[in-house]
């Protein structure tokens, strides 16, 4: 296989390196050694490991090596490394999308993967295992990797990132990054184990880890949301939500996140597809949404709750960083918006929704939020 030797994206790292780089460091996919060369050559730095999958670029750089701060090995990503932790990680990945005309060796040394970005995105998934808490990590990768996909990979797998500098070649435009740990990951790792990414949300990424032995999901704030103070909202309404039996259980309220109870299940959409008892959950979430109804607060989001109703045994409600206080709340008229939209598949299930009844119900029920008028709308579902 034919060593990568430097071209503009390994110029445009090697200045950073020459900046950045410190202590103990990590060069990811070495090719030529051109960046553990430059790193070796700065007095801030003790040590270096350098490692490739290729084993004749290994043997070249052993055959070129200019310091005896360096050790060369062969390692696919982080397989051969021991758990430890650097100071500073560089990583020049192939990050162009495969081109199905080029050879193997050349797609080696090219393409990190069929649309570019999957061998940057499994580097950062098991990055964080090798990073100290004060690291970081030097990256360059092209606009082909596609540059929205790689912020939302560096922010799901705990980091962030400034970008140092970006160069317009012909056909492309390189980018050279600094990853550091977001502080606010840094901060729940020193209370829930086993933190991985999960899913997100338009304000939030939610993670997944162990707390006091329990399974919890864990929200921050994504760094580009500007909401403000929506988690704050969100903790003081489960807490006070939870004691009416609604909501995952909070267990945790920090300044930037929270942690709550972590809710196996389906989403309700997917339950309905496979479950025969549909008629009991839309029963159970129609009473919730009465309660918060009788409380006087408005959740948002139950006319089309798909991704905020999770159903196992029974149905839980997700998300609760818009709720707010009002004297005309619509949770039930909302959730009835969403039983009329889904009649169809209802049907299927064996029930047989009169949408022009219902919608008359729920009119009903907005000028009488009670029970008896609740009752009504349960009738309409047949």
């Amino acid at each position: 296989m034919p060593v990568y030797h430097p071209r503009e994206d390994s110029e445009l790292l090697r200045m950073y390196v020459k900046q950045f780089a410190r202590g103990f460091v990590l060069d990811m996919g070495t090719g030529s050694g051109v960046q553990a060369e430059t790193a070796a050559a700065k007095r801030s730095v003790k040590k270096v490991i350098a490692v490739d999958i290729d084993k004749e670029a290994v043997a070249y750089c052993e055959r070129h090596r200019e310091s005896n701060k360096i050790v060369f090995g062969v390692s696919n990503l982080f397989s051969s490394l021991k758990k430890i932790r650097f100071d500073t990680i560089i990583f020049n990945p192939p990050y162009l999308p495969k081109d199905k005309r080029e050879s193997k060796d050349d797609a080696v040394a090219l393409a990190g993967g069929k649309k570019g970005h999957e061998l940057l995105e499994l580097f950062l998934s098991n990055a964080g295992n090798f990073l100290k808490e004060n690291g970081h990590i030097l990256i360059v990768f092209s606009s082909l990797t596609n540059k929205g996909m790689v912020d939302k990979l560096i922010e799901q797998n705990g980091f962030i990132f400034d970008e140092l500098e970006s160069q317009k070649l012909f056909m492309e435009k390189l980018y050279c990054y600094k990853l550091e740990w977001n502080p606010v990951v840094l901060s729940v790792q020193k209370k829930v184990k086993n933190l991985a990414y999960f899913s997100h949300g338009k304000r939030g990424l939610i993670f997944t880890g162990k707390y006091k032995g329990n399974k919890v999901a864990v929200k921050i704030k994504k760094r580009d949301s500007e909401a403000v103070g929506r988690l704050k909202n969100e903790a003081k309404w489960l807490k006070r939500l939870n004691k009416e039996g609604i909501g995952p259980k909070l267990l945790y309220a920090g300044d930037h996140y929270i942690i709550y109870s972590f809710v196996e299940g389906a989403f309700i959409l997917d339950f309905i597809e496979k479950s025969k008892a549909v008629k009991k959950v839309l029963f159970d979430v129609l009473q919730q949404c009465f309660t918060l109804d009788q409380l006087g607060v408005n959740k948002e989001e139950m006319h089309h709750p798909v991704k905020h109703i999770v159903v196992k045994d029974v149905p839980v409600l997700l998300d609760f960083e818009r709720v707010y206080k009002t004297n005309k709340p619509k949770n039930v008229t909302q959730f009835v918006q969403f039983i009329c939209s889904i009649a169809p598949l209802l049907k299927k299930k064996g029930l047989l929704v009169n949408v022009h009844t219902l919608r008359r119900y729920a009119r009903e029920y907005k000028q009488f939020p009670d029970i008896a008028h609740l009752t009504h709308i349960m009738d309409a579902v047949l």
